[in-house]
């Protein structure tokens, strides 16, 4: 099959949020774009559209230093009283002069692409004590498609919905089922295109102007994730995002001698994970019910060790795996891979455990009242909390370590605590206090993980691709979770809106490149 070749300015590697608005801004700086993605149309489900859709966009008349303190804090934390010394203190001044640009525009510049997408902001500071967070006005936006007066789309769907209306009414083409291999590089060591197969049709795609990289973190990838992150990283780890992240980007941009940064953050927590596998690895699940009434969360020993709530609410849902991992000296254990979270019927009949609106995107079936999943042996059942600690001790992840009366203990203890209205040992919200009391009993196995990696390639402000000694690989960008600006600490709703103002920044630098 001969070899198919196209050539435009700006090759954007990654139909996702951060693609879709490094393309928007790349075209409307005059450059031609081409964007290829290896999922195909039918099933293409890139991070955002499986998000909650949430993205940060302060109010205007917020004070832009507040700002740009707030952005520093969340990006690299060297203005922090008690932080050492900062995650990127070379490029955090100039990323947080950035971010008060063009952050407080965002809702802005998605209602510019579809007059039908709708929105609605409040404040929302995540960080209260950071320097700038009142004066600011930080605040994180969401939006929806409505027809008779229902909504009809909201969420990342909506979300991604509205990127795509931008890039189709720019004409920009979008090449699905086409991988992007290797990135190719002229004399003076530029990059000048990409190599690609459709099939097992081979693609060049020449790049006059420059490649932007945005094709998603690690997730899916074994032999990085054994790299990088840290623990039992192919088993004790699980994500719920698009099974086709497995680090492509990160691979061709080695190649051609890019420095990494901070591969091993992501925004992580504790969640289910099914024996269904992609690549080797665990399909996660993301495991929303925790931290509602009627459950607990226990070790693998059957002990509590933090507040449920705060594995799901924001901040600490992002960043409440380092507790996850905790490493035993004495035993070289992890006793919290897995964790388990216990519930009982009452939660079982009228709450899905896990987001099953996320989990069809990943081809699982759950239903509403989780009896598929019992059916599956997913989730564990036992009509005593003896039998159901019997059941974990029996898992394979367990190894043995439940024991039946440390648990029952822990479930008897608990539910004298929601009985008191007042959790003695982790002060858990009183609302989400409910006692696991009603038969049968439940439990279902808590991995590391969540909905993306969040390190990668290292890159400056202008989102330039930088070698080991810091200087720009030239007419090479990436943006998105391959290259977060988020490297200290993280807001929900930062991914999308770092899609926004990063893409919109490596879009409109790569489409300024004096053409080749």
């Amino acid at each position: 099959m001969a070899e198919q070749t196209f050539e435009a300015d700006v090759i954007v590697i990654g139909f996702g949020g951060a693609g879709a608005c490094a393309a928007i801004e790349a075209a409307d700086h005059g450059a031609e774009v081409v964007i290829i993605e290896k999922q195909t149309k039918q099933r293409h489900y890139p991070n955002t559209r499986m998000s909650v859709g949430g993205f940060h966009s302060p109010y205007p008349d917020g004070d832009k230093q507040a700002l740009r303190e707030y952005a520093k804090a969340l990006f690299s934390g060297e203005n922090l009283p008690l932080v050492l010394e900062g995650e990127q203190p070379e490029f955090s001044s100039e990323l947080a002069e950035i971010w008060a640009e063009y952050a407080p525009t965002n809702e802005k510049f998605m209602k510019s692409l579809d007059s039908g997408y709708t929105t609605y902001k409040s404040i929302r500071r995540a960080f209260p004590d950071f320097p700038g967070s009142e004066a600011s006005k930080y605040a994180v936006a969401n939006g929806y498609y409505e027809q008779d007066g229902k909504k009809v789309l909201e969420g990342g769907e909506a979300f991604f919905a509205c990127l795509s209306k931008g890039v189709q009414s720019r004409n920009i083409p979008v090449h699905y089922e086409t991988k992007a291999k290797e990135l190719l590089v002229g004399p003076s060591g530029e990059i000048i295109g990409v190599k690609a197969t459709r099939g097992e049709q081979a693609v060049t795609y020449k790049a006059r102007r420059g490649v932007i990289i945005a094709s998603g973190g690690f997730e899916y990838n074994k032999t990085i994730r054994r790299a990088f992150l840290e623990g039992p990283a192919v088993e004790g780890w699980a994500f719920y995002g698009s099974t086709e992240n497995t680090g492509d980007g990160i691979e061709m941009a080695l190649k051609v001698g890019a420095a990494m940064s901070k591969v091993g953050n992501a925004a992580a927590r504790v969640i289910t994970a099914i024996p269904v596998r992609k690549n080797g690895l665990k399909i996660g699940l993301d495991t929303s019910a925790i931290g509602k009434p009627h459950e607990l969360v226990v070790d693998n020993y059957g002990r509590r060790y933090a507040d449920e709530r705060r594995i799901t609410k924001d901040p600490s849902n992002y960043i409440f795996y380092k507790e996850a991992l905790h490493f035993n000296t004495w035993d070289l254990s992890y006793p919290r891979i897995p964790s388990w979270m216990i519930f009982d019927e009452q939660l079982r009949r009228n709450v899905p455990v896990v987001n099953t609106k996320v989990a069809a995107m990943n081809g699982i079936e759950w239903d509403e009242t989780n009896e598929k999943a019992i059916n599956n042996g997913w989730i564990l059942k036992g009509e005593t909390i003896l039998e159901l600690a019997e059941k974990i001790q029996a898992h394979p992840d367990n190894k043995g370590l439940m024991d039946p009366q440390t648990l029952l203990a822990t479930v008897t203890r608990f539910n004298e605590y929601c009985q008191m209205g007042n959790d003695l040992e982790y002060a858990r919200d009183v609302s989400t206090l409910g006692p696991v009391i009603q038969p049968p009993f439940y439990a279902i196995p808590l991995y590391v993980g969540g909905p993306n990696t969040k390190g990668g390639l290292k890159t400056n402000a202008k989102k330039q691709v930088l070698d080991w000694s810091y200087q720009p690989i030239p007419r090479l960008y990436a943006v998105g979770e391959i290259a977060s600006v988020f490297q200290f600490a993280y807001q929900g709703g930062g991914n999308l809106a770092e899609c926004i103002v990063f893409g919109r920044i490596a879009g409109k630098n790569c489409a300024s490149e004096k053409p080749l």
